[in-house]
Parts: structure tokens; sequence; C-alpha cells
């Protein structure tokens, strides 16, 4: 058995290898000592829980709830799977301590996690988890049997969806998506995850013609990881090119993540799709505030704080150092080149359901279609073509090559003169052009993650090439 810990958002591992209900009861326990500690009774002592439709999870979302009922806290439990938006906003408005989220996000199947959220609604900081990861294995789990707890007052089941789906739409403008003259198509995927068929019960009502694919829970994800890249969503690529459809957008497993397509079927990058919201809000909205993005994230984002004279700020790859800058700044949007993107005045969490409820807002503010808008923006701000591959890559030599690149002098890259080095997270290359190379271990999964960003698309896969070359030769 693998030593447990947390990665960049919470603790994931493979069914029944290492995720395992004895695993599971031991991290609750942990959990349930951290929060324990924990000295401000204001918070109360509530814990909410949720999960997603992966293999197991309700049971394991039940096996939690166990351990932390039998150490003195109170559960609040969800009647569904849910998205884990839906666990944040409930964790904020039944003022709990914190929650618990029973999922693994976009890995592959044979995964299942545990996200610690707290009592703000984000995931908690790798300060927490670190706390967390010293309390693994002190004490021995409690736990209550199964008709225990049934009998059990502090174990509260609820359905988290609807307050949900009422709190979305408040920061949604449907007035003027009902308003648009255009009978926009819409064709969602929700990859068989948690996101089912969320996106369309609130569009329809505004007279936005809406299909869902991929929309009833199956655990088993069949033929995809439910992760929303050009790799997982070929289906949806050729539904998008034979339907006529003027935009596709996809959620991830557990619905905190965004993708979308462009009716000719091209993937609109997580990085541009927060590009267009940024500017509706600052165009349409009239919005002010800072802006955040990771270290993976397209320089395009940089050129636009740049223009309306907004303050930018680079994170480490991770949501939960994005809510934490949000928690301390004026921040008005902040974001992952994964999908994952968040909002000022919503809640300190990433959430793929109203990241697409707004990117359809914002075309119809714009009264134009996605293609039109884009080369508008690449008009003005310019061309930014971004490409990324996965690579397995063996544990025992991880930390080898860790090491080498930190210690390479980066002098030119494809012929270009480097401007700047980058080692807080991975190795980022940077050209006086401003295209980039970046490769970074994953904190989810075993794989090295090879990103590039250049002004066009051949020139990005050679950057690619370029960076699976320089692993290979270390």
């Amino acid at each position: 058995m693998k030593e447990i810990r947390f990665g960049t958002d919470g603790w994931r591992a493979e069914i029944a290898r290492d995720f395992t209900f004895e695993n599971v009861e031991i991290v609750a326990q942990a959990i349930a000592d951290y929060f324990n500690k924990q000295t401000d009774k204001q918070k109360g002592r509530r814990i909410v829980i949720g999960y997603d439709t992966r293999f197991l999870s309700k049971e394991f979302a039940q096996t939690v709830s166990r351990v932390l009922l039998a150490n003195g806290i109170e559960v609040l439990m969800s009647a569904s799977s849910c998205p884990t938006p839906a666990l944040s906003f409930t964790i904020v408005r039944s003022k709990a301590r914190g929650g618990v989220m029973i999922t693994a996000s976009h890995n592959p199947f044979y995964f299942n996690g545990i996200k610690i959220k707290g009592d703000f609604g984000g995931s908690v900081d790798t300060e927490v988890t670190k706390q967390i990861e010293g309390l693994l294995g002190k004490n021995k789990p409690k736990k209550l049997t199964e008709s225990k707890v049934r009998e059990y007052a502090d174990l509260k089941i609820k359905n988290f969806l609807p307050a949900y789906k009422r709190f979305v739409s408040s920061y949604v403008d449907f007035n003027l998506i009902r308003s648009s003259r255009k009978r926009w198509r819409i064709l969602v995927d929700s990859m068989f995850g948690t996101g089912n068929g969320i996106i369309e019960e609130l569009l329809t009502p505004a007279g936005i013609k809406v299909e869902t694919i991929r929309r009833e829970a199956n655990p088993a994800f069949p033929g995809i990881n439910p992760e929303p890249i050009p790799a997982n969503l070929k289906q949806t690529i050729d539904l998008v090119k034979r339907g006529g459809y003027d935009l596709a957008v996809i959620t991830d497993g557990d619905a905190d993540r965004i993708g979308a397509l462009r009716p000719d079927g091209k993937f609109i990058t997580p990085s541009l799709i927060l590009s267009l919201i940024l500017l509706h809000f600052l165009r349409h909205r009239r919005w002010k505030g800072g802006v955040v993005k990771t270290i993976s994230s397209s320089s395009l984002i940089e050129k636009i704080t740049q223009r309306y004279n907004l303050n930018l700020y680079e994170t480490p790859i991770g949501f939960k150092h994005i809510a934490t800058l949000m928690r301390k700044e004026d921040i008005l949007i902040g974001g992952e080149e994964s999908g994952g993107i968040g909002y000022k005045n919503y809640l300190f969490e990433r959430d793929g359901i109203l990241s697409a409820l707004l990117l359809i807002e914002m075309l119809c503010a714009e009264k134009k279609g996605v293609i039109e808008v884009i080369k508008e923006i690449e008009k003005e701000f310019g061309r930014f073509r971004y490409a990324r591959i996965d690579i397995f890559y063996p544990q025992d030599k991880k930390q080898i090559l860790i090491n080498r690149l930190k210690t390479i002098s980066f002098q030119e890259l494809l012929g270009k003169k480097v401007r700047e080095v980058k080692r807080y997270d991975g190795v980022k290359i940077i050209c006086e052009d401003d295209s980039w190379l970046l490769l970074r271990f994953s904190g989810t999964e075993p794989i090295l993650r090879i990103y590039a960003e250049a002004s066009s698309e051949r020139e990005a896969r050679e950057m690619l090439r370029k960076g699976k070359e320089m692993v290979y030769r270390i």
C-alpha cells in the first residue's frame, strides 16, 4: 500500500488498491481529529458530505459519515450524487465548519478521491492538508454501525440541488438570454458525471434549444476519462460538426470544470473561455477587479489585464491557490488551464456549470457567434495557440528528472532567445516573443504534463516535441 498523500486537490488513488474502505476510514478519522481540534465555536460542528457518480462513491461517503458521527460531528449528507460546487454552496449556506467531497474529478474511472473543503466552500490550503496528513493513523478510526447511523439525530440527508440551481440562476442574466433574437442551439456533454441535465434544465425555459449527451450516470465513463479535453471529446466533436450547433459546453466528472467547442468542432481552450468571460464582465457588466491565472495559463490573459490596467496574479496549479487570493484580494475572475474558473461575488470555488451559462450569456450580449468573437479578440490582442500532452512517467524516476530540470540553464528554445525561466511549479521556459514551454508533474495522476503556447499551432506542437525530446534525453 502506498503512503496516503494529498496532491493538488485532495487525496486520489486507485479503487481497491489504495482507495479502500479501510484507508477512507483512516483519512476520515484524521479529518475528524483536525476539525475537532479547531476552537472556533461560532462555526458549529457540522460537516457537509457529497459524492459523485463514480463506483462506490456513495458507499465511501457513507463510510466517512459514520466515522465523523462517531467523533461527535454533525453530518449533512447529499441525498444523491451532486456537483462539487453544489457541495461548496451547501457548506456556505448551512454555515458548516467544512465539507468532504468523494470524487476523483477528471481522473480515470478506476480512481476515486477525497476533496476537503473549508467553511468558505473552497478547497482547504496546503497548510491544512499537511496538518491532516500529520494526523493520519494517530488514532484508530471510530465508526458507528449502519444500524446505529439510521437512528442517529446528528445525521441529516438533504437534496443539495434545488437551492444550488437557484443560486447559480441568480448569478446569470437570464433576462438578457431570453431577450436574444437569435435562437441559440447548444450541445451539452455531461461526460457521465454530476452535471447531468442541470444546464439544459436552466437554459430551456430561457428559450435556448439544448441537447445533452452522456447525461446518464455511468461509473465506468465508457471510452473516456471525464476530463473536457479534445482526446475525450471525439463523439462530441463529431456531433457538433454534423448538428448545426452554435456552441458545445462540457463539464467534467464532478462538474467544477468546463470545456467548450466552436461550431466547426474546434476546441476552445479554458484560458480562452476565461478571457471571453473576463471581457464580457468588463465590457457588458462593467465589473472591475484583479485577475488570477496559474503558471500554465495563456499569455492572452496577461495582455487583457495590461490593456484594461487590471492587477494580475499568477499562482501554482491548483484552484486552492486561486481561492486563497480571492479571499484576500478584490478578484474579478480566476482560473486554471484545466477549466476551473471562479468569479467575483460567488463562491470561492470553481464551477463548470456556471462557467457554461456565463459563456452563453456572453454570446447573447455580443449578439455574435463564438467564432466571430474569437476572431475579434485575436485581432485586438494577438494569436495564442495552446497545446498539451500527457505522458506516463515512472514514479521511481520522477525526482531524478525534477532535480535535473532544476539545474539546466536554458538559453534558447527552437532558435529563440529565452527571456525568463520559472521554476516554482515545474519548469516554464518563456521566450522573448512570449511563446513558452512548461514541464510539470501532475498533482493527481502519475503523469508528466508538457504544455506549450505560441503564435501558431505548428510552432506549439513543435515546442511539445522539443519538450518531450528534452525529457527522454534526461
